[in-house]
């Protein structure tokens, strides 16, 4: 009774109180309010102690209720006599080390969850691999030429997060810049003279707070903070992408008469499934002529990606990267619990298509607001790290599964990550790239501050020049029909549309088969994630190389890919160790996914900053088409057994020659506008006959 006074009187009378105080815009009550907030706060602290250690104390509530009135009423003011009296006086002289104190304490909390973090998943990789390999020795000896040591050997990003470092020894030689090119930018530093130098001249000529700035951004504490967060985050991305391959895993069974019982209710009472996990099959019987159901909430959860990339690019563009980014992951936990305890098939591929629209949408932006953090330099090393992680996830979800044999409790525990990553997002600054190019540069600014200031630098005086699509007030802003409207970027992107369809169809489709591969189901799935690790520091090494750059690296592994699953359908099945389908498959897998990586960081490369997530959702879109296909893929084998990699085959092939259509970007600057596509430093050749021929017909 006594709660729930002080609750009525403390919380609920105030709250109605300050809403009217508020509506009417009465300052004088505002302000009484807002002290009694600041004081109620301080007593609701110190009520937690009290109630502990004095609550045997005669009247001790009534006394409670008492003071909470004391506090409250319009006669007594005790809430402002309190906070004029002591809480002020003693906030004020005591406000600069207590600031300091949140501070610090916030910097080392984020730095102890993300180290935390960074160990978990280092552990969970290794474990991951160590219990695969025992849980199937005979699948081990026979992939051996894998190296299953060299795998449990892997320890998570510290490694990998050196490479790039080592294998760029030319971005250490590279000639001095500003502090905004040091990000990636082509902005200009205003100076006090020498406006009239030209873009070259410029470039060239920089200040010693340019400079120190520029050293302090490359190698922020705070950029790393952005990639770890970044990384961890495709972890969960991994798990709610190939939650059906477990969660709707058929096991064995058997059903004790000839004839299938009409009913779902009779078909209870007379099948049997014997292995020792449950998923989505066994709770609503999706057999025989509901086994296509499986296949379609995966594809549902696909067809809910492709929606999601096209409405979050053109969002983020034009209400920014974070509160899009924030609003999807949000919304991807809340339907992932959905999924986890639906009562029915229904809802639960229901809500698999509501996860797939925030997981597309979410997981898009996010790698733009990456890519963005950083400068193009390191463009591949986040983008490859970024997939990487992914799969990663992969094989920790293997992991869970192997442990978690409920599916309920599989789907709840690959899904609580997202409250973390959620909440590790909220400290993330907007993208200074988004912000110059909406002609924001006093906010892009102050984000390029934050960041030196979070590397542990002084203040510097940064001032950036307006960008050179935003200076045009008559003009309306670039939109998704500026991709069709301009020639260069209109054959661009109808090659990397079906670029995009084929690394998904060929990506999904193998994952998704990684039951046909017989043996343990788990350690499939984790050989499936584990086969792409090799894949990326390939990419980091060769799309950096001036000699095979991103086009040429690409073109080779989307034509391996194709050759691999060629000549896995020639094979027999007792080709031997080196030549086996498996095998084939599982390069296939590998190559593919180095081709799904660098499609990523090239396709950001061709677009300019203000069409930049248009351009990945338009591509993603059609991305989408390739994983609604996948799943059904692998039912073409009615047909003919080879069926499914003929297709896979041709694909990879003919998007591994279109490839060679488009221009090359290494070591190439990056458009911010529209109009920085017409400057003969953004073009190659192929481009300007393009534009030469558009405008002569």
């Amino acid at each position: 009774m006594c709660f729930r006074l002080g609750l009525i009187f403390g919380m609920l009378y105030p709250a109605y109180y300050s809403y009217k105080a508020v509506k009417t815009k009465n300052v004088k009550e505002y302000v009484r309010w807002m002290m009694y907030w600041i004081v109620f706060a301080l007593y609701s602290v110190t009520e937690t102690i009290a109630d502990l250690m004095v609550s045997w104390f005669p009247l001790y509530y009534e006394l409670k209720i008492a003071f909470v009135v004391w506090l409250l009423s319009p006669y007594t003011r005790g809430a402002s006599l309190i906070y004029r009296k002591f809480l002020h006086p003693l906030l004020s002289s005591k406000e600069r080390e207590i600031d300091e104190y949140i501070v610090q304490a916030k910097e080392r909390g984020y730095e102890t969850m993300v180290n935390f973090g960074r160990q978990g998943l280092n552990l969970a990789a290794t474990a991951a691999v160590t219990a695969a390999v025992k849980s199937q020795g005979a699948i081990t000896e026979r992939l051996r030429s894998f190296s299953m040591h060299d795998l449990t050997a892997i320890q998570g990003d510290e490694p990998i997060g050196q490479r790039p470092y080592q294998a760029l020894p030319e971005t250490r030689k590279k000639t001095k810049s500003s502090v905004s090119e040091s990000l990636g930018y082509r902005i200009q530093l205003e100076r006090n003279s020498g406006d009239d130098k030209t873009d070259e001249e410029m470039d060239g000529t920089h200040s010693e707070d340019e400079m120190f700035a520029q050293r302090g951004l490359r190698r922020s504490q705070s950029m790393k903070s952005v990639k770890s967060i970044k990384g961890r985050k495709e972890v969960y991305v991994a798990c709610q992408s190939m939650l059906i391959v477990l969660v709707g895993a058929v096991p064995q069974y058997h059903i004790n008469q000839e004839e299938i019982p009409a009913s779902r209710d009779e078909l209870a009472k007379h099948i049997q499934f014997t292995d020792n996990f449950t998923s989505i099959v066994t709770e609503w019987y999706l057999i025989k002529q509901e086994a296509y159901k499986v296949s379609l909430a995966s594809s549902m959860f696909f067809a809910g990606l492709l929606i999601g990339n096209i409405a979050f690019g053109p969002l983020s563009d034009k209400l920014g990267r974070k509160p899009v980014y924030l609003s999807g992951l949000f919304f991807d936990v809340i339907f992932g619990y959905v999924a986890a305890f639906a009562p029915s098939y229904e809802i639960f591929a229901t809500s698999r298509f509501i996860v797939g629209i925030t997981n597309g949408g979410m997981s898009l932006v996010s790698f733009v607001l990456t890519q963005e953090y950083v400068g193009k330099s390191f463009w591949s090393f986040t983008g490859s790290l970024t997939n990487l992680t992914f799969a990663v996830g992969i094989a920790v979800y293997a992991l869970l599964g192997y442990y978690i044999r409920q599916w309920r409790y599989l789907a709840f525990v690959s899904n609580c990550p997202g409250i973390v990553f959620f909440l590790l997002s909220l400290l993330l600054p907007e993208s200074p790239r988004w912000l110059y190019s909406q002609g924001n540069t006093v906010e892009a600014e102050r984000v390029l501050q934050y960041i030196a200031l979070g590397n542990g630098k002084e203040r510097l005086t940064i001032k950036l020049k307006p960008c050179a699509g935003t200076m045009k007030t008559d003009e309306s802003a670039p939109s998704v029909l500026s991709l069709v409207k301009h020639p260069v970027l209109r054959w661009r992107t109808v090659i990397l549309m079906y670029i995009w369809y084929v690394c998904s169809l060929v990506y999904y489709g193998l994952t998704l088969n990684a039951g046909e591969l017989g043996g343990n189901l788990y350690l499939n799935v984790a050989l499936y994630g584990l086969v792409e690790v090799p894949a990326f520091p390939l990419c980091m090494f060769f799309i950096e190389k001036p000699w095979s750059g991103r086009r040429k690296t690409m073109t080779s592994f989307l034509i391996f890919a194709g050759f691999a699953c060629i000549i896995t359908m020639l094979l027999p099945e007792n080709a031997g160790l080196f030549f086996s389908p498996t095998l084939l498959a599982l390069c296939g897998k590998m190559t593919v996914s180095a081709a799904f990586n660098i499609v990523y960081i090239y396709t950001s490369e061709l677009y300019p900053t203000v069409l930049r997530n248009a351009g990945l959702g338009v591509c993603s879109m059609t991305c989408r088409f390739g994983g609604i296909l996948a799943p059904f893929v692998p039912s073409m084998k009615s047909l003919n057994p080879s069926m499914p990699f003929v297709v896979f085959g041709i694909s990879g092939l003919s998007a591994g020659f279109l490839t060679l259509l488009l221009p090359e970007t290494v070591n190439k600057p990056i458009a911010e506008s529209i109009e920085d596509l017409q400057m003969s430093k953004y073009q190659l050749l192929k481009n300007k006959k393009v534009t030469q021929l558009e405008e002569n017909t």
